[in-house]
């Protein structure tokens, strides 16, 4: 069996001051195209649809006309809620758009009787069974359990979960998950245009322990695409570059062929070339202007001036050489300690450490790993209770 493994497509995000749809209806429609050639038979979408909870008219539209594009190839779209979707507005009416062959899952077991979403695919081998895993929190599953098992971290809600399924592993098994996955103590790549203020000390760390059973992982929530640990567990990463941190990254969709129980799992990448590129530009000014490229006239352009002179009006006069300017920065020997000190100032934006500051200056101790826990945690039902409110 030959599918698509795609994720965080976030749509609606914004790149600076610049609107992306065109450029993320783009590379949807290359996807597209990629599908109709190598003859997939199913796409999974890993999470992370829209960027906000509450998208955009414009952004609902694009995804729209994706999956019906996507119904010319007459396969099986499989698709979970991540961090950034309304569970509510992504699962409206999935009973119906069901008998389309689209299958979502953005709704947890809620008791005894219920489990995760699992889809059967069919092929020359037999069936292949799907497991779909939304983007899950700890106090998500607490009240599915009634207490039987403690669950006090993002581990034991998926390690808990997954063993509630009672998995036949002698059979062919994908799980679809949007959590963030470790190897022991090595942690997976991150980019820039990924949310980090949840993640301090590994509190929200799964291990791939409670997952390498599966015959392949598709894994969503993480912007850089690679493996973690095994090869049949990897995030796909998004399609697009979403940060500057990400300019050298080349972005591509996934291609997975699943053949007999056994077997080695077969992983291609098809690269994705969007019609505008994110570049990352250091230099003197007099330099950047004379290796000015026409063909990059429409790039999104980071730029980090190293002269020791001040420039005369460099955002203005580079705005004019490059029609997307994300920014214009210096670094030299005059703002390297400054820019230093505004690092570790948005570093204290983050709730976590504005609390940890506090708590310090309070107590006079640091935060232990427990209360650090119970900081996420009532930030998590915070979230929560957002989300019923939309």
């Amino acid at each position: 069996m030959k599918f698509f493994h795609i994720s965080d497509l976030h749509i609606g995000k914004r790149l600076g001051l610049y609107d992306l749809l065109d450029l993320q209806r783009d590379v949807l429609e290359k996807l597209i195209e990629y599908g109709k050639k190598e003859k997939i038979e199913a796409i999974i979408i890993a999470g992370d649809i829209y960027d906000k909870s509450v998208p955009s008219a414009e952004a609902m539209n694009l995804f729209n006309d994706f999956l019906n594009s996507l119904r010319e190839l007459e396969i099986p779209i499989l698709i979970i809620s991540g961090n950034h979707d309304s569970r509510q507005r992504l699962g409206f009416a999935r009973d119906f758009i069901e008998r389309q062959k689209i299958y979502i899952s953005s709704a947890l077991p809620k008791n005894e009787n219920e489990f995760l979403k699992k889809v059967v695919l069919k092929d020359q081998f037999g069936e292949v069974n799907f497991y779909l895993l939304p983007f899950t929190r700890p106090a998500n599953v607490r009240n599915l359990f009634n207490g039987k098992v403690e669950i006090k971290s993002y581990d034991e809600a998926i390690k808990h979960l997954i063993e509630r399924e009672e998995i036949d592993y002698r059979k062919r098994n994908v799980l679809v998950a949007h959590q963030f996955f470790v190897n022991g103590g090595i942690e997976p790549q991150r980019c820039e245009s990924e949310e980090s203020y949840i993640s301090v000390g590994g509190i929200d760390s799964v291990s791939i322990e409670h997952i390498k059973n599966f015959d392949y992982c598709a894994l969503g929530h993480l912007h850089k695409s690679q493996k973690i640990g095994y090869e049949k567990i990897r995030y796909s990463g998004t399609l697009l570059k979403y940060s500057v941190s990400e300019a050298k990254d080349k972005k591509s969709v996934v291609m997975v062929e699943i053949g007999e129980k056994g077997e080695d799992i077969k992983i291609d990448f098809l690269e994705i070339r969007p019609k505008r590129d994110v570049l990352k530009i250091k230099g003197k000014f007099s330099e950047i202007i004379s290796n000015f490229k026409e063909s990059n006239k429409e790039d999104y352009v980071s730029i980090t001036l190293t002269d020791e002179e001040e420039i005369y009006m460099p955002k203005e006069r580079l705005n004019g050489l490059y029609k997307n300017l994300i920014e214009v920065k210096v670094e030299n020997s005059k703002t390297k300690a400054i820019f230093e000190n505004d690092f570790d100032e948005r570093e204290d934006i983050k709730p976590i450490n504005l609390f940890s500051s506090f708590y310090k200056e309070l107590n006079g101790k640091e935060l232990d790993k427990k209360e650090k826990s119970k900081f996420i945690e009532i930030l998590e039902n915070i979230e929560q209770e957002s989300e019923k409110e939309e």
